[in-house]
């Protein structure tokens, strides 16, 4: 975050392109897991914004560890969305590029998500519609993942 905070001290407002990844993970049921965002209270996959000289893939493991509490490894690419357009409530201009991955738990370990990040978490199947998500990007994902699994 520190690294947004110091971009953010030099361009103000003005519109960034910024990397993120993101991730799906299915319970037995095919259910997804969603994080309810502590900063809009909106639904959106656990994933966010990378780190200078991480890996997309890297990424997706810290970001959902932070956001879920919970260790995952990515086990397919489902999506690069990079046309999608956000302005947060105070008024940042962002051209999110999203690596979207499935991704599975590893190990047991489970620990409490970040609170500034996220709320809550909660399984939601795909077959019903989504609760409120957080921007266009996430209710592509939505779509995709829905579609990925239909196809599977």
């Amino acid at each position: 975050m520190a690294y947004i905070k110091d971009i953010r001290a030099l361009v103000g407002h003005q519109p960034l392109i910024m990397t993120s990844a993101s991730g799906a993970l299915l319970n037995e049921s095919r259910e997804v897991l969603l994080q309810e965002r502590a900063d809009t209270g909106d639904w959106g996959f656990p994933g966010g914004y990378m780190e200078f000289g991480e890996s997309f893939d890297q990424t997706v493991k810290r970001e959902f560890k932070e956001d879920a509490g919970i260790e995952v490894v990515p086990i397919k690419q489902l999506a690069i969305l990079d046309q999608n357009f956000y302005t947060y409530p105070n008024g940042d201009k962002v051209q999110p590029i999203n690596a979207f991955y499935l991704v599975k738990e590893e190990g047991s370990k489970r620990s409490q998500p970040k609170p500034s990040e996220t709320t809550t978490t909660k399984y939601f199947s795909l077959l019903k519609e989504p609760p409120k998500l957080f921007n266009d990007q996430h209710q592509q994902m939505w779509l995709i993942l829905k579609e990925f699994i239909q196809n599977k």
